[in-house]
């Protein structure tokens, strides 16, 4: 649970408190819309268990669960193989909350009309029911923009463009659909009032959804350039050099080569270190001439000799394991060393 839920908590509290105060004594409003806030929060546990239990059915990583102000977020470390799992995973959570909606309103007649067990039960249902028919807007990050991916990966055989088309959904949910829906439906259902807190309720709503859309379109944005990011089209010709040459001579020999890449070798060839860019700038053209190569280099760890062949996902995770600003592929057939550095794979990925 995020700490932000007691915000939410704190909310239902302070809104709904005082009027269950007068009708039912403070200390039993209070309790009651405690209670609520409690209920709401299993809820929506419930609901993102549902999604993490069909994900760990088809054999995806589900890394956490977090119930947060706003919404509850199961963090999938890898994404549906097909898009039958893709609509499973997604449409599970709203089925989740219509069961919970429909237990809900059965257990009403276990309790008198009118009391605040029953008036618990009511209140469960119809938030229960109505988090299932927001999730299912047809929109990222919502349940519904998943199942609409689902739809258009199964008639496009493309995830990317499902992707990008449910983002831009997504965005006409946020700046369309939930201020109607918020401000104009429910007022005149007569469901809410239209005050400047509902305005406001919706204005965050509103941005949390369409950030989170945008978030979904960059993210299919990067995964359209992947798989140009590869080691051996990023990769800068460098030279080798010994620990103890002076700097000055390597960016001599460099310039010479027309290369931007310095490595340190042994005495047989092999890499064990990798000039950092940003500390050789950093040292003073007048004092290259008296500081060794060894002093601007990190020594090469497990992880900083990457393979040639490495691209795509499998490069940034090679990354992602061990962070740098410059990594070594060292051919050893031939002896020659390149530099591969974060920036470039950072400029490649924006495009």
């Amino acid at each position: 649970m995020s700490p932000s839920w007691l915000l939410l908590a704190a909310f239902i509290v302070a809104s709904f408190g005082p009027e269950l105060a007068r009708s039912y004594g403070s200390t039993r409003g209070y309790i009651a819309a405690a209670a609520f806030a409690v209920l709401l929060l299993l809820s929506v546990l419930l609901h993102e268990i549902g999604h993490c239990v069909v994900a760990r059915a088809f054999d995806l990583p589900v890394r956490s669960i977090t119930v947060t102000f706003l919404a509850g977020l199961t963090e999938i470390t890898e994404p549906p193989q097909t898009p039958a799992r893709e609509y499973a995973v997604a449409v599970i959570g709203p089925m989740v909350s219509l069961l919970l909606a429909a237990v809900g309103w059965a257990s009403r007649d276990l309790f008198q009309a009118g009391s605040l067990p029953y008036l618990l039960c009511a209140v469960v249902a119809f938030s229960n029911g109505l988090v299932a028919a927001f999730n299912l807007l047809p929109g990222l990050p919502l349940d519904g923009g998943r199942v609409l991916r689902a739809a258009v990966w199964g008639l496009t055989g493309d995830p990317d463009r499902a992707t990008r088309a449910a983002a831009w959904s997504g965005r006409v949910v946020a700046l369309v659909v939930v201020p109607v829906l918020l401000l104009v439906v429910l007022p005149a259902t007569g469901y809410t009032e239209l005050t400047l807190s509902s305005v406001l309720f919706a204005a965050l709503i509103s941005g949390f959804l369409y950030l989170g859309a945008t978030s979904s379109l960059q993210r299919a944005r990067l995964l359209e350039r992947l798989p140009r990011v590869t080691v051996s089209a990023l990769a800068r010709s460098a030279i080798a050099v010994p620990a103890d040459l002076p700097l000055a001579e390597a960016v001599r020999r460099a310039q010479e080569a027309q290369v931007r890449g310095v490595v340190v070798v042994d005495g047989r060839g092999n890499p064990e270190a990798v000039v950092s860019e940003a500390a050789l700038e950093a040292v003073p053209s007048e004092r290259r001439p008296w500081v060794s190569v060894s002093t601007v280099a990190r020594h090469l760890v497990d992880g900083m000799l990457l393979d040639a062949s490495l691209s795509g996902e499998l490069l940034l995770e090679a990354m992602r394991r061990v962070p740098a600003s410059e990594y070594v592929v060292h051919d050893r057939a031939t002896g020659g060393v390149r530099v591969l550095t974060t920036a470039d794979v950072v400029a490649a990925m924006a495009g």
